[in-house]
């Protein structure tokens, strides 16, 4: 009973002592993490800057290492284009073809880059639906009403909207109709979503595979979720566990569910689909799908219900209702949608009209400026915060060995 006891003691002890190295790592780790978020240029400027930089550096030689061993490749690749464009420049009747070719290719790949930049980088992407794709779908609704037909004259669309010159009989302006034009820009900007959502599962799977601490705080926190479900959990951890056990359990469907509706957790779906080693087509196949199939349809029916000509008169109107500042308010609105109407008729009124600022298109343009300068200090700090994990892990790897 006593060498029981004795045996029981000297066990609990053994426990406490292994504990301890695992309590202390997880100390440093959260001092690192609170020392390398104090690294953003409104704190640390000079020291950000710096880091960025030499990120940067690294980065750029990780690249180039990377275009080395696959050199091969990359020749070939740009010996292809090289023909692409030899055949482009020679004279023939396939310059129509090529010239309807290459405005369509660009006009993808513009959408396409619109949506990788909009879901890249664990929520810090730059928001394109509110900014372009948004916007451009309002337009093309707006110009469907004014101009009783979406057969706009090409060109100038799609760069620029304005109704048929020649007279046109009047027609119903379906919901279809409105769909139909703006499905191609709709469906590559989706298909941008979803490719941006490669690199969390990408990182996610190599991690898994590789056994090494991942590179990224947020894959920390939810790697450590997934380790540890018993953990307490408020509402935003409680979202991301449900659907880290709906990817888990129901696989494809799973993440098809998750892509089809406007998810800001979706980037958990990506790193859980690689921590538990999802098929890449398995997960991809599903978030395109669901991206830019699913859940683009559903946002643009809403945009252009939203913006539909007797949706935005009953808007103008509620605006006007308002106790004292409604007249003064809705002004400025009736000012732009009027500029708008003109501009499709290529009236000459409309320089009258657009010589005064409108307030309402100022407010924009100032809002896209204010995005885009957040989403390039959020990666200029992202980076800087990087350069320091390097730092602190090279570090701790020292006190290691000594």
């Amino acid at each position: 009973m006593a060498n029981e006891s004795k045996w029981r003691g000297e066990s609990k002890r053994i426990k406490t002592v292994s504990l301890v190295p695992i309590a202390q790592a997880i100390e440093r780790s959260r001092r690192d993490r609170e020392e390398r978020q104090k690294i953003v240029l409104w704190k640390k400027p000079l020291t950000t800057l710096r880091y960025f930089l030499l990120e940067t550096v690294i980065n750029l030689k990780v690249w180039a290492y990377r275009v080395w061993w696959w050199r091969s490749i990359l020749l070939l690749t740009l010996l292809l284009l090289i023909s692409a464009g030899t055949v482009c420049y020679i004279e023939g009747p396939h310059q129509l073809y090529v010239s309807y070719l290459e405005k369509k290719i660009l006009w993808c790949s513009y959408w396409v880059g619109l949506g990788i930049l909009s879901s890249v980088g664990l929520g810090t992407g730059l928001h394109t639906f509110l900014l372009y794709l948004g916007p451009h779908i309002a337009s093309v609704t707006l110009a469907a009403y004014e101009c009783n037909t979406v057969n706009f004259p090409e060109p100038p669309y799609p760069e620029r909207i304005t109704c048929p010159d020649e007279a046109i009989q009047e027609e119903f302006i379906s919901l279809w109709a409105i769909l139909s034009k703006v499905r191609l820009e709709a469906c590559m900007w989706g298909a941008g979503t979803a490719i941006g959502e490669l690199p969390p599962y990408f990182m996610a799977r190599a991690a898994r595979l590789s056994e090494l601490e991942p590179d990224d705080e947020d894959y920390e926190e939810i790697e450590e979720m997934l380790e540890d479900p018993d953990s307490p959990q408020d509402f935003a951890s409680w979202a991301k566990k449900a659907i880290q056990t709906l990817v888990k359990k129901v696989g494809f469907f799973g993440i098809l569910a998750c892509a089809s509706i406007p998810n800001p957790l979706f980037d958990l779906a990506g790193i859980a689909c690689g921590h538990f080693l999802v098929p890449f087509w398995t997960f991809f196949g599903a978030t395109l799908i669901g991206k830019a199939i699913v859940k683009m349809h559903i946002q643009k029916l809403l945009v252009i219900m939203a913006f539909s000509k007797h949706i935005v008169e009953q808007m103008v109107t509620l605006i006007g209702a308002i106790p004292t500042l409604g007249p003064s308010l809705q002004k400025p609105f009736q000012e732009y949608f009027e500029a708008q109407r003109l501009k499709l008729h290529h009236k000459s009124e409309m320089k009258n009209i657009m010589e005064k600022e409108n307030w309402v298109s100022w407010v924009f343009e100032k809002l896209v400026v204010v995005m885009v300068a957040y989403f390039v200090l959020s990666i200029i700090n992202s980076m800087a915060q990087s350069y320091a994990r390097r730092i602190q892990q090279q570090m701790n790897s020292g006190e290691k060995m000594n």
